[in-house]
């Protein structure tokens, strides 16, 4: 014989021991998601995604505008039928061979400086980290202005030229930093000792150069996008294509690191794995773009900094940087190009002018923080 015992009541007043499943939290900056199939979950941030779709038709609408604009102006809407391959033969030659190349570069060496900025950035935790303020774009000049100037190129071109000497300058940085591991600190103040070498360096090539090396070298310093054609357009995108997905993807380890190396190993991040692949990434984008355009001054420092206050974000998006930089680089171009009547200005100046006051905004504002010495 059995007995079945009836559940007793909780006393009154008396809560239910059995918890209940908390409601999925809303924040009105980002929202999770999952799906069954495929398995795949995530955090959407609606903000984020809406400055990038902003920022990607701010940069489409300067991209058209760049090849419309030359010696003659073509409207928009032929510029969108040449582009698409409809418009007259005539216009489709100037679109396609003489403004596209140009425009390709803009596009392309902003998109590759924003997102290089906005790695070293967050890896750091440094705003003023970038690959003009750690010797990256320095080593690059340095290596090409020799190629230039000593004959060393060896049939190199400016391409290889400035690659090789970013890797070499990205290696210096990061070996002269270790010390049982690294820093976000050391890795800018080494690199900062690493830029102004360079920079020695390259002083001393042009002093020592003949009047049509140092005039072809400084050309190249400024960063300038006049004359840029599809072989030096291919090695930019076919980079790009390898190296911007695991930028993206990396975006979790690099925010993890964030917390602190410590509470990162916790984690199970690999702290310097992780941080040499940012390095490397950050590298590579920097010397393919600066190799095919020179190092455009400021982009790479001030675009991260411009699209996290857009995002609202705590560290620098590097989709949406890169989306900056590609619309600073081509409006700087644009106005370099109108600001002289008949004369073309080469697209570092603009963006040196309007980067110097980000610096000194950074600068002021770290020193408030208490972190500027």
């Amino acid at each position: 014989m059995t007995t079945e015992l009836a559940p007793v009541p909780p006393p009154q007043g008396a809560t239910d021991p059995t918890p209940t499943p908390a409601p999925r939290r809303r924040t009105a900056d980002r929202l999770a998601f999952r799906w069954p199939v495929p398995p795949v979950s995530g955090v959407v941030r609606p903000r984020l995604l809406g400055v990038c779709l902003l920022l990607a038709a701010a940069a489409f609408l300067a991209f058209a505008v760049e090849t419309s604009v030359g010696d003659i102006e073509l409207p928009l809407t032929d510029v969108m039928k040449a582009l698409v391959g409809t418009g007259d033969p005539g216009t489709e030659l100037i679109v396609h061979e003489l403004r596209l190349p140009r425009a390709l570069a803009g596009l392309l060496v902003g998109i590759a400086f924003g997102i290089s900025g906005a790695l070293l950035q967050t890896v750091t935790l440094n705003p003023l980290a970038s690959p003009d303020m750690m010797g990256i774009t320095q080593g690059a000049g340095a290596v090409v202005v020799a190629g230039i100037v000593l004959g060393w190129d060896g049939g190199l071109g400016t391409q290889a030229l400035g690659l090789l000497g970013a890797l070499t300058a990205g290696a210096l940085v990061y070996v002269l930093a270790w010390k049982r591991g690294t820093t976000g600190y050391r890795i800018v103040l080494v690199g900062i000792g690493i830029a102004w070498i360079c920079t020695s360096i390259t002083d001393y090539l042009l002093a020592r150069g003949q009047r049509f090396q140092a005039q072809a070298a400084l050309g190249w310093l400024v960063g300038n996008l006049n004359g840029r054609t599809w072989e030096q357009i291919g090695p930019l995108a076919i980079t790009m294509a390898v190296l911007v997905p695991p930028a993206i993807l990396l975006g979790r380890q690099i925010r993890v690191l964030q917390l602190g190396d410590d509470v990162a190993k916790g984690l199970g991040t690999r702290v310097h794995i992780v941080r040499v692949a940012v390095l490397l990434i950050s590298v590579g984008l920097v010397a393919f773009g600066t190799a095919a355009a020179g190092p455009i001054a400021f982009v790479a420092l001030a675009a991260p900094q411009v699209a996290q206050r857009l995002a609202g974000t705590p560290f620098p998006p590097p989709l949406a940087a890169g989306l900056t930089g590609a619309v600073m680089v081509l409006v700087s171009d644009l106005a370099a190009r109108k600001i002289i009547p008949d004369t073309e200005l080469p697209v570092g100046i603009v963006t040196g002018v309007l980067g110097a006051p980000v610096l000194l905004w950074l600068l002021i504002r770290a020193n408030r923080a208490g972190s500027g010495g």
